[in-house]
């Protein structure tokens, strides 16, 4: 693979995306790759873009927020991003927070219910 421009295949194998899913962030403007004919080529400025796109989607954030934060770093600049950045963190950080406690109380009740089949298992005469 090229250090500075990777091919439409190297970009989806580089991470691990569909063909479908490079062109859908085309076309929703999260990414603008270099066209050549009908040959597409992603330099490090859209490599950096995708990093921060997947990383986003791992965080739980909508591709709209994504768009929207990384239209304001070209309108706006770092700072105005960075704030952006800060209050969409925040907000995913007490969503994310929300669902370890959900999860937190089903293992507990799961726990439980698991220990009650246990208990009435050994109270049961073998088959």
């Amino acid at each position: 693979m090229s250090e500075t421009r990777l091919s439409f295949k190297e970009m989806c194998a580089k991470f691990d995306v569909t063909p479908r899913t490079l062109r859908y962030y085309e076309y929703i403007e999260l990414l603008q790759p270099e066209k050549e004919g009908r040959a597409r080529f992603y330099g490090p400025r859209e490599v950096a873009r995708m990093t921060l796109i997947l990383r986003g989607r791992r965080f739980g954030f909508s591709l709209e927020e994504i768009r929207q934060w990384l239209l304001i770093y070209r309108q706006k600049g770092t700072r105005s991003q960075l704030e952006a950045w800060l209050q969409m963190a925040d907000r995913q950080l007490a969503a994310l927070n929300g669902q370890v406690e959900e999860l937190q109380l089903s293992i507990a009740d799961l726990r439980a219910l698991r220990e009650t089949a246990v208990e009435e298992l050994s109270k049961l005469p073998e088959a």
